[in-house]
């Protein structure tokens, strides 16, 4: 691989990504930038060309920290740098990879030389290493949640706080922070997202010709790297040099009152949590106007800012799309844009003002009815139109009114065996009760099941099994010490040997994968009823993609099962496959869970460790063979003798009821869970009972 890194301003398109990175280099405070974006697209080679394009920095010689000459770090471990000499380097680019360490991100305590001297020294981490620099995160999503919120907290602090194992330091982490990501291996929880400064979505361009270009620069490049980045040279040159006279033109931008008002309006308008977005928005804006060599924040500036920074902060549920109503953010920045004066209270109208006061379409005081801005896409104004019946679709009987609706329920036939049915919406997802796998595993990090974890608490300390990974420092010293005569000891150097050592034994919680087995036959094929079932899936989904579980789902119905969606980390593709799931014809359950047995053997080889939880949808009933019943039971105890915890979500409705969906958790060695008793709302002894009894598995 070559060391001469692709130029910046070979790459073809991606001209949001491009404006991002850029801002960003100009300003550092605006807080990073998240590319999300399919795989393939050049996301990292952008990322590792806009290093080269950054200015050089002066450094204090000897320093570990980076701290500049100019106004050095009071606190910087290395000392106050007092008459120090420096010397001028280009930024770094420190890229993190997916399985670091806590420990190799802050730094901790240099064993060498408390071992060997007995001192206590710091090394410092990948954050240090990053400080004045861009400090970069491929696939960031696929990071564990402890060490992105390290990263996160460092990135919006400035600075990096050290407290392990005897070791307590505060230096500067000042750096340009970029994550990549690929949403179809699963997404950040929103909680991250809006740490991000600024999100770009980008996509391989669809014109032959824009694509057969880079192609022709990639194989340009490959073939002869130094000759190549020497074609784009001075395209670059003249790229760094813009970017340092925009950093030295900002502390002269003025951010008008207007656009500070149109700012403030525009996140109002669109409901964002907390203040963050306003202020990112604000430094966006003020970096956009440097940008372009002006002094004065313009309409234009803060429309854009709002293009890049509030998309991923609209996300209401985990299964939103980042996006951004472009006509509603028109409709904001005009209403806002007026002449700047001294703002007066209207005599007609003596409504405080709101986040909502003063949004498109407001005619005036609405008394009874939602203010413009409350609905779901933030628009709105006007009286609100009456809610009434649905309009008669197909083949559906026309609606009732809605007191029919909700003295009696419309009486729907399931289809005849072997017909299908369109699919129908999912209910409002809830919050779920917490179902958790027996036993303690050792599986990645999550939120759901105990497991030894390496981010965990501390619980004890234990020989090491196989390459030691944590030290204990303080058991290893305390298995050393009595030993010390019998060494030899003659200096303050620790004498220890291999059977010293001690290694942590960390206690938290794991992801598992969560297997989903739902029943698609027409017995569970009417509509009020269907619609209930998914949205009790779709809340379940919502429960993993928290508890960042891996799922996967299978669907049976007709001749046989189908493995709707191999397991994955990506949430998201689960519920838009739940959401087009069609319903009818029989019942085999016995290939549902036949196919289940095969995908977690599978599963079990790939990742061993990843523990997983079964979670069956069904009414009980099976049918499609005489012998329908006996094959679903014989299926379900293959499963139970490979221990695999279960849980039987019981579908079954009306006022006669079989249980055959608890025999079935009887056979399966899980718990059964009817559509109420799945809800943690108003089931505080339900809830306690699975917290102090985790799910029993078969004997």
């Amino acid at each position: 691989m070559s060391d001469v890194r692709y130029p910046f301003t070979a790459i073809v398109g991606m001209a949001d990504l491009r404006l991002g990175l850029l801002l960003n280099a100009v300003s550092p405070a605006v807080g990073g930038v998240l590319v999300r974006g399919e795989k393939g697209t050049a996301k990292s080679t952008m990322v590792r060309a806009l290093a080269g394009l950054l200015p050089s920095i002066a450094t204090v010689d000897g320093c570990r920290f980076a701290c500049d000459p100019a106004a050095p770090d009071p606190q910087c471990p290395d000392g106050a740098h007092d008459g120090a000499h420096a010397s001028a380097r280009a930024a770094r680019l420190v890229e993190l990879p997916v399985g670091v360490s806590e420990d190799r991100i802050v730094g901790s305590l240099d064993l060498e030389r408390a071992l060997a001297e007995g001192v206590k020294a710091y090394e410092p981490g990948l954050l240090a290493q990053a400080h004045r620099g861009v400090l970069y995160i491929d696939e960031v999503n696929l990071l564990q949640d402890h060490v992105v919120d390290l990263l996160l907290d460092a990135a919006a602090m400035g600075r990096s706080y050290v407290e392990r194992e005897g070791v307590s330091v505060r230096h500067a982490a000042r750096f340009l922070l970029v994550g990549t990501m690929n949403p179809e291996e699963g997404e950040l929880r929103p909680q991250l997202l809006d740490r991000f400064g600024l999100t770009v979505e980008i996509a391989a361009t669809r014109e032959p010709s824009e694509r057969a270009e880079v192609v022709r620069r990639r194989l340009g490049y490959d073939a002869d790297p130094a000759g190549f980045a020497a074609r784009f040279a001075a395209d670059e040159r003249e790229l760094a040099e813009r970017i340092t006279a925009a950093r030295e033109l900002l502390p002269e931008v003025e951010l008008t009152d207007r656009a500070l008002r149109q700012i403030t309006a525009v996140c109002a308008a669109f409901e964002v949590d907390g203040l963050r977005a306003d202020i990112v928005m604000a430094r966006t804006a003020v970096a956009l106007a440097a940008w372009a060599g002006r002094t004065e924040v313009l309409e234009e500036d803060v429309r854009k800012a709002a293009q890049l920074a509030l998309p991923h902060r609209r996300r209401r549920n985990p299964f939103d799309a980042p996006g951004l109503d472009e006509e509603q953010l028109d409709r904001t920045l005009a209403e806002h844009a007026g002449p700047e004066e001294p703002e007066e209270p209207a005599a007609e109208d003596p409504r405080p003002e709101g986040p909502g006061d003063g949004g498109p379409g407001d005619d005036g005081p609405e008394p009874d009815g939602d203010g413009p801005g409350d609905g779901p896409d933030g628009g709105g104004g006007g009286a609100p139109e009456p809610a009434g019946p649905p309009a008669p679709t197909g083949t559906d009987a026309p609606a009732p009114g809605p007191e029919e609706a909700q003295q009696q329920p419309v009486p729907v036939q399931p289809p005849a065996p072997g017909r299908e049915t369109a699919p129908v919406a999912a209910g409002e997802p809830y919050r779920t009760r917490l179902f958790k796998v027996d036993g303690t595993g050792r599986g990645a990090q999550g939120r759901r099941s105990p497991a030894e974890t390496d981010g965990g608490h501390t619980i004890r300390a234990r020989r090491p099994q196989g390459r030691l990974a944590r030290l204990h420092l303080s058991a290893t010293l305390q298995a050393a010490a009595p030993h010390q005569v019998a060494r030899g000891r003659t200096s303050r150097a620790l004498l220890l040997a291999k059977d010293d050592f001690r290694e942590q034994v960390r206690q938290g919680r794991e992801s598992n994968l969560v297997l989903f087995v739902v029943d698609a036959s027409g017995s569970m094929a009417a509509r009020q009823r269907m619609t209930a079932v998914k949205g009790a899936v779709l809340s379940l989904l919502m429960d993993a993609y928290q508890r960042r579980d891996k799922i996967g789902m299978i669907t049976f119905r007709g001749a046989g099962a189908e493995l709707a969606l191999p397991p994955t980390s990506s949430v998201e593709v689960g519920a838009a496959r739940l959401e087009s799931l069609p319903t009818g014809g029989r019942t085999p359950l016995a290939a549902g869970l036949l196919r289940a047995h095969e995908v977690l053997r599978v599963e079990r080889m790939r990742d061993p460790h990843r523990r997983p939880l079964l979670v069956v949808v069904t009414d009980g009933r099976a049918t499609g063979a005489p012998d329908a019943v006996a094959r679903s039971h014989r299926a379900a105890a293959l499963l139970a003798a490979q221990g695999v915890t279960g849980v039987v979500l019981d579908c079954e409705a009306g006022p006669v009821r079989l249980g055959l969906a608890r025999t079935l958790a009887a056979r399966l060695g899980a718990s059964a869970v009817t559509l109420d008793e799945l809800r943690a709302e108003g089931v505080a002894s339900l809830v306690r009972e699975n917290r102090a009894t985790p799910l029993r598995k078969a004997a």
